[in-house]
């Protein structure tokens, strides 16, 4: 019984964990653009709010250190094509909680988006040109 308890503890460390962000595009500077699926909410005006991560291919310089990962809440506006950051929080060390820089702006305003950010991308993974 012992030899089966290790091998499962063995499985357990070794297996790939089921990841909750699915791949929806990359930035133009190349780094990946991810959704939270569970997290996609339309309300009855037809705004979207989704929680997205993008993980930087190389991070960047912070006056407290690297960022490596942006999480991000926003909304969507498909039929103006525009979005609004809800909150958005840099990472030097995401497994550890280390927060470089956290925004929450009291009143986000919606304005346009470029495709090359991550904005873009999610606005056109959420909404589709017709």
């Amino acid at each position: 019984m012992p030899v089966l308890r290790l091998l499962v503890l063995a499985l357990a460390v070794v297996a790939p964990q089921g990841s909750r962000w699915k791949d929806i595009g990359t930035t133009s500077t190349g780094n990946p653009v991810q959704i939270d699926p569970k997290s996609v909410k339309t309300a009855k005006d037809g705004i979207i709010t989704a929680s997205f991560r993008v993980p930087y291919a190389k991070p960047f310089d912070h006056p407290k250190g690297k960022v490596t990962v942006t999480r991000a809440v926003a909304m969507f506006n498909c039929g103006a094509r525009t979005v609004a950051v809800k909150e958005s929080t840099m990472y030097l060390d995401e497994k550890a909680g280390r927060i470089a820089e956290k925004s929450v702006p009291k009143i986000p305003g919606f304005g346009p988006s470029f495709s090359s950010t991550f904005s873009g991308v999610a606005l056109d993974y959420l909404c589709p040109k017709k």
